[in-house]
């Protein structure tokens, strides 16, 4: 059967796209190379931890979604969406790997006047250079006249049930003008508002400005924390205080770390063997070399604790809370919970972990004793460290029963624990 739409990707962009499509009543395929996203929801569950729950997937499957493992479900469809992953390499470069696959699956059957849209986060020229050329060379079409091509940008908030696709505006880059009408008159079938942007390259380097923003900023706090926590001053007190002005200034919280899906990226270091522009964004890169920090500051901390109170790391029981990248949702994406956790064993710690959201959690391949009794466990731990503060934490509560408290999120109550 023909559809309207194939998503290609299952993760956490791929996902709540095909939810929101088959609520808004498009016929969707949802087409992912791996069988287990195929498996879980064939089952009624999620593939993603969090991402939707077992009564939305149901929803969708008899809304008519259909999951499939089968490239050839992409050559009946009218607008295919790439969701593909694009995560950090070890060069620390985007990989494009899984987009280069899903381009050339795609590619094989793609069919004229098909629209082609990416969301996966990728560095300005991607979609050009990279895909495009991908696309052509498999097809035999030419983007721009046999098909359309543009980019979007996935912006969804993980978790956060207020902002949804609906209700925000959907950045789009068209290879043409025509090719961004194409794709605006499909997003906005989706979204209430459709921004355009005069071509791919600007609503890709968007999505490049918005995660820098958010690394960069972040590292300027995480940096002043440090600095407050040795000048004496309480940072938290003073970021109260700074997010009183009415303008010109927008709080960010230092944490343990910087984790979720959207990765600091330098335009300047293509990863395909685009042009570099001979400008690299320094800024991002020192705003990254903070961040990366924070895991051994968290474990400097926790020393100093500890040793102040007469104990060792070697032996001590340390019980981390909270082991997602953001609150109150189970994804887990680059948290620093894991780093931290590594750092501790080799140390010769003894870890547990609490986490409402994570039922099974593994470190280097090992399973970690879960606290089943949140206040007991704290209660019997030498040190308890909030690494994430789900809104199910009684926070007060936890600084009575625990021996000794480390907050990286500044959320108990000023006085009743130890603060980043």
């Amino acid at each position: 059967m023909p559809a309207d739409l194939a998503v290609i990707g299952l993760g956490h962009l791929g996902l709540p796209l095909a939810q929101a499509a088959v609520t808004a009543g498009i016929d969707t395929v949802g087409y992912d190379p791996d069988p287990r996203p195929y498996a879980e929801l064939r089952a009624g569950r999620s593939p993603v931890e969090g991402a939707l729950t077992a009564s939305e997937v149901r929803r969708m499957l008899s809304g008519g979604f259909r999951p499939t493992t089968d490239a050839a479900e992409l050559g009946r469809v009218r607008t295919a969406v790439i969701c593909s992953p694009t995560p950090l390499g070890p060069d620390r470069t985007v990989d494009l790997t899984s987009l280069g696959d899903a381009a050339r699956a795609l590619a094989s059957r793609l069919r004229p006047h098909t629209t082609v849209l990416l969301e996966s986060a990728v560095p300005p020229g991607t979609t050009e250079t990279f895909l495009r050329p991908l696309l052509e060379e498999g097809s035999g079409l030419v983007a721009g006249r046999d098909f359309h091509l543009a980019c979007s940008p996935g912006r969804l908030d993980p978790g956060n049930r207020t902002r949804t696709l609906a209700n925000t505006p959907k950045v789009i880059g068209g290879l043409t003008p025509a090719c961004t009408e194409s794709a605006a008159a499909f997003y906005g079938r989706l979204s209430d508002k459709v921004v355009r942007a005069r071509g791919p390259r600007e609503a890709e380097m968007t999505k490049v400005l918005e995660t820098n923003f958010r690394h960069v900023n972040i590292a300027l706090v995480n940096e002043m924390a440090v600095l407050c926590h040795d000048l004496g001053v309480d940072f938290w007190d003073v970021i109260r205080c700074a997010e009183t002005k009415p303008f010109g200034f927008q709080p960010f919280r230092p944490g343990p770390g910087v984790g979720g899906h959207g990765v600091p990226v330098d335009p300047g270091c293509p990863p395909h063997g685009g042009r570099a522009s001979g400008h690299p964004l320094r800024m991002v890169s020192l705003a990254r070399e903070i961040n990366d920090r924070m895991p051994s500051y968290v474990i400097q901390r926790c020393a100093t604790l500890l040793n102040e109170h007469g104990k060792s790391v070697r032996g001590a029981r340390v019980l981390l809370l909270g082991v997602t990248y953001k609150p109150d949702t189970a994804d887990q994406e680059a948290a620093p919970a894991r780093e931290i956790a590594t750092r501790l064993m080799d140390m010769g710690a003894q870890i547990g972990f609490h986490d409402p959201h994570v039922l099974d959690w593994r470190v280097r391949e090992r399973p970690v004793p879960r606290a089943d009794s949140l206040y007991e466990a704290a209660a019997a731990a030498d040190l308890t460290v909030l690494l994430q503060q789900h809104r199910t934490y009684d926070l007060q509560g936890l600084a009575v029963k625990a021996q000794l408290l480390l907050d990286t999120r500044g959320a108990t109550p000023a006085g009743a624990a130890h603060r980043l």
